[in-house]
């Protein structure tokens, strides 16, 4: 029996999954697969929290498939031997995936369908997991914005019902291949160890996205959706979710747009994942102190606000957005480390770890990125906690040691830190 194989990647849901609905629609029978790359498995420490969120999802997306009498197949390997398997046996006509973006994905993806041309076996993508991609919003010269309030602007003069539209995949399972349930490769069968990790729910009420601008940024309150692991596995729609916001807040609305202006200047703008997007600013002279980088990490500098964003990053995958803004400034403009160091320990740690995002968020608090906070914007992490924290409710939650003679000392002194910032940034900005 002739059969497409749709390639599950970051859309671990049957319902609204734009490349599942084409594949389905083809009118051939669908065999859904899921593939543990072990090309980025074997970069990643046994206790990774997102490959425990993945397999426990992939288990799920399994049992959802097994409802409608077919079977999701579960593969450990590289993509290209688990394709060159599949395609060995003959059945396979087409093969289905929605887009990635990132430079790995992208590597990936030429890779496989470099593999199935010479067997006539067309590899067909599809726009999912972001509402605008690629060329859709640019500027009237053709090039793609690099600031984020135009691109915004044109976003939402381009958004109609037709972008937000959901792709009714659940009418057309019944071309799903039949198959028995079979196996999937445990945690510990790819290397894995199960934490008990309490992961975000996948949806919030509606009256925590109407008074979100009002409460996003006190990391005491529960104020944020928490959803971007969701959004970066795909195990809910963005086309959902933005049609929630649009209907109820539009700040929340705004990051989400973020969030595809970042996808859309990864695409575009590949070397920042290693360069600064403003390339004078890579003649910075860093400190770079591992000394002090370590005290970073650990949350131990002096100063509460990072120091509880840290360890609460540490021990639970996830930091307030208010407060990843005040220790990416911390760690680059105070101790003067350089910003790839801050990007990486922060893909390592965090759940919701998104390239695109992180790489863009960090350029943005070291002033070298797209749209960035200017060079002289230093976040003063007292202050910050004042407004932020007013009660302390954060901070005694993750630092109980703070205002006792046992909390450590700040590592640097503000004042002298923001002086030399300004001085060194300047220096490299003069070149």
């Amino acid at each position: 029996m002739k059969k497409a194989i749709f390639w599950h990647r970051r859309d671990l849901r049957i319902q609204d999954n734009a490349g599942l609905y084409k594949a389905l629609k083809s009118g051939t029978n669908v065999q859904p697969i899921f593939i543990f790359d072990t090309s980025i498995l074997q970069h990643l420490p046994h206790t990774d929290q997102r490959i425990i969120f993945i397999h426990h999802y992939v288990s799920k997306l399994k049992h959802a498939y097994a409802e409608f009498g077919a079977d999701l197949k579960v593969f450990f390997g590289t993509p290209f031997d688990i394709f060159s398997n599949l395609i060995s046996q003959g059945d396979v006509v087409a093969v289905y995936s929605n887009r990635d973006y990132e430079p790995y994905a992208l590597k990936r993806d030429q890779q496989i369908f470099e593999l199935l041309t010479p067997h006539n076996i067309p590899f067909i993508g599809a726009k999912d997991h972001v509402i605008f991609e690629k060329n859709e919003v640019l500027k009237e010269d053709g090039k793609p914005y690099t600031v984020y309030t135009p691109y915004s602007n044109k976003w939402k003069s381009k958004l109609s019902a037709f972008f937000l539209k959901p792709y009714p995949t659940l009418a057309y399972v019944d071309r799903l291949v039949q198959a028995e349930l079979s196996t999937i490769p445990s945690l510990k069968d790819i290397g894995f160890s199960e934490l008990g990790t309490e992961f975000p729910k996948e949806s919030v009420s509606d009256s925590l996205i109407l008074n979100y601008h009002y409460n996003r940024d006190y990391p005491a309150v529960n104020g944020t959706s928490r959803l971007s692991v969701h959004l970066r596995f795909g195990t809910i729609s963005i086309r959902s979710l933005s049609t929630t916001a649009l209907q109820l807040n539009e700040k929340f609305l705004n990051e989400l747009i973020w969030r595809d202006f970042y996808h859309m200047i990864i695409f575009h703008f590949p070397n920042t994942v290693n360069q600064s997007f403003k390339p004078q600013y890579d003649f910075i002279e860093w400190e770079n102190n591992e000394a002090h980088f370590n005290a970073w990490c650990e949350g131990n500098t002096g100063y509460p606000l990072v120091d509880a964003g840290m360890r609460e990053l540490n021990q639970t995958g996830f930091m307030h957005n208010r407060v990843r803004m005040v220790v990416a400034s911390f760690l680059t403009k105070h101790l003067l480390i350089d910003w790839r160091w801050g990007e990486h320990y922060f893909a390592e740690k965090l759940l919701d770890f998104d390239l695109a995002a992180n790489v863009g968020g960090w350029q943005w608090a070291a002033s070298s990125g797209c749209d960035a906070a200017p060079y002289f914007r230093v976040f003063n992490p007292t202050l910050q906690m004042a407004k932020f924290d007013p009660d302390l409710n954060y901070i005694k939650k993750w630092v109980p040691e703070f205002n006792t003679p046992s909390y450590v000392k700040p590592l640097i002194d503000h004042k002298f830190a923001r002086e030399r910032v300004l001085e060194r940034y300047k220096l490299a900005l003069q070149r």
